[in-house]
Formats: C-alpha cells, sequence, structure tokens
C-alpha cells in the first residue's frame, strides 16, 4: 500500500506534498484499510489512501461520540452519569453477544464499554427528526436516515467518511458545534481513553457487519504538551475472512503511525 503526506488545503481538495511509507502497521495486521490523520498546528494532512478517507460508510459505534451530545443537547439524559434501565430481554440480532453489558448502566459506561443497546433506547427517545436536525447542523455523514431500525448508524444507508469524521471532530475540539460548552466538556471528559507519557488520547471504536463485511473504525484525536493530531482509521474485510486481530489492529495501526509522528510514546 502507497502512503502518502498530504497538506491540507480544504477537506475536498488535497496535494501531495511528500510521500511517507505507513505500509508496515497494515501489512502486519495482514487488513486492508486507511488512516487519516490531520495535524492541527501545522495544517497538514497524512492520508494512506486518499479515495478511501472520501469515501462514506456507516459509522458504528464511532457515532455514539455525537450521539452523546445529541442525548444532552435534547435533554434525554441530564449528563453522563444518567442510568439507563436495562430492558429486561436478551435481543442478540439487535443488541449484540456481550451478555456482561445487559444489565442497568451510566451512559459515560456505555460509552466506555460501547454497550449498543443503551444508546438504542437513547436513539427511541430523540427519534430521527431531531436527530437529522442535529446531523445537518453539525455536517456529520450523509443524512440517510432511511434504515427502518433505531439503530441506523449500524446498519443501513448512513455512511460517513474518514475526512468527515476528522472534520467533526476538529470542531468538538474548538467548541464550534451547536451543542453547549457544558455538553461539549462532559463529551471531551468521558472520550478520555488512554492517558500516559504526557499526551492524552480521545477517541471512540467502531464496528459494525453489514452487506457481508466487517467495518472496523477506531476515531478520536490526540494533544500533547505542544501538538494536537486527529485521526480517523477504518479497516474493511469480508466476514468470511477470519482474522482474530481484526478488533485489535484498529488501534495497532493507529497507534504505529502516531507514534512515527511523534503524536505519542
Amino acid at each position: 500500500m502507497k502512503m502518502l503526506v498530504i497538506i491540507f488545503l480544504s477537506l475536498y481538495c488535497l496535494r501531495v506534498q511528500a510521500q511517507v511509507d505507513f505500509a508496515q502497521a497494515f501489512s502486519d495486521c495482514k487488513i486492508p484499510g486507511s488512516i487519516t490523520i490531520y495535524h492541527y498546528n501545522s495544517k497538514k494532512w497524512f492520508i494512506s489512501d486518499t479515495s478511501d478517507a472520501k469515501m462514506e460508510t456507516l459509522p458504528a459505534s464511532t457515532f455514539k461520540i455525537i450521539n452523546l451530545l445529541i442525548a444532552l443537547e435534547t435533554g434525554t439524559i441530564k449528563d453522563e452519569n444518567a442510568v439507563v434501565k436495562w430492558i429486561g430481554k436478551t435481543d442478540t440480532t439487535l443488541y449484540g453477544y456481550r451478555p456482561d453489558i445487559y444489565r442497568d448502566m451510566t451512559v459515560k459506561e456505555a460509552f466506555e464499554l460501547s454497550a449498543g443497546w443503551v444508546f438504542i433506547e437513547l436513539a427511541k427517545r430523540i427519534g430521527k427528526e431531531k436527530y437529522l436536525q442535529y446531523l445537518k447542523r453539525s455536517n456529520y455523514g450523509n443524512l440517510n436516515l432511511t434504515e427502518q431500525g433505531a439503530d441506523f448508524w449500524n446498519f443501513g444507508a448512513f455512511a460517513i467518511s474518514p475526512i468527515n469524521q476528522i472534520d467533526f471532530l476538529v470542531r468538538v475540539y474548538k467548541n464550534q458545534l451547536p451543542f453547549s460548552k457544558r455538553n461539549i466538556g462532559i463529551l471531551k471528559r468521558v472520550m478520555i481513553a488512554e492517558k500516559a507519557n504526557g499526551y492524552t488520547i480521545r477517541a471512540k471504536t467502531g464496528w459494525t457487519r453489514w452487506e457481508g463485511n466487517d467495518i472496523g473504525w477506531w476515531v478520536g484525536y490526540v494533544t500533547n504538551k505542544k501538538d494536537v493530531f486527529f485521526f480517523a482509521t477504518r479497516i474493511i474485510k469480508k466476514r468470511s475472512d477470519i482474522n482474530p486481530e481484526f478488533g485489535n489492529c484498529r488501534k495497532n495501526i493507529t497507534k504505529s503511525v502516531l507514534r512515527q509522528l511523534n503524536a505519542i510514546n
């Protein structure tokens, strides 16, 4: 895979500045995909595959980032410590296959554990009309909410590109979204995935199975003493292709590239 360092001109007009080989991380995982990184201070993009960076797919659980904001802004929940009561049944078709998550849970814990049923229940309360309003105002995704089920971020026609993911995260970082500073502050606290050696990673994983494919994401941003790096890594494989490291590869690929950029140690 040929990897390119890209300098920012606009979100949809990108110019090659130089060549950098990031292929080893994908080779080690034996899986196709792309990584898109935006260095906030220098305004440079690092993109492994420009076509893939613009291609839209389901966001899977990375949608929990904006989903949490919408739930807060609409008053569906008061804060991240709001408890969602377990609905009392386990439908693995809708809610997955991890029995440890089927219990009363705070929204913060549901975000951290990626307990999909919690956010599905919140989505039922919010309704697609309100979702569409906030998605339009946030310039998030393709706005196609035709999927009949509440879980439209995991199944159906709704989709987002890696570049759009990063554009949204930059506006989260800058507090430039149609959400209160309080609610964006709550999101930033909940998003903290790792703190170590002078840097903080705020991020969310995602994994869905749709039309015979596994689609895996890790999106977020890293802050250290002097820099901010935004990232969106997406890997896709056929479900018939067995790769037990698929889940781990989302983070392994990302961290490998971030280390090369001295974003993390």
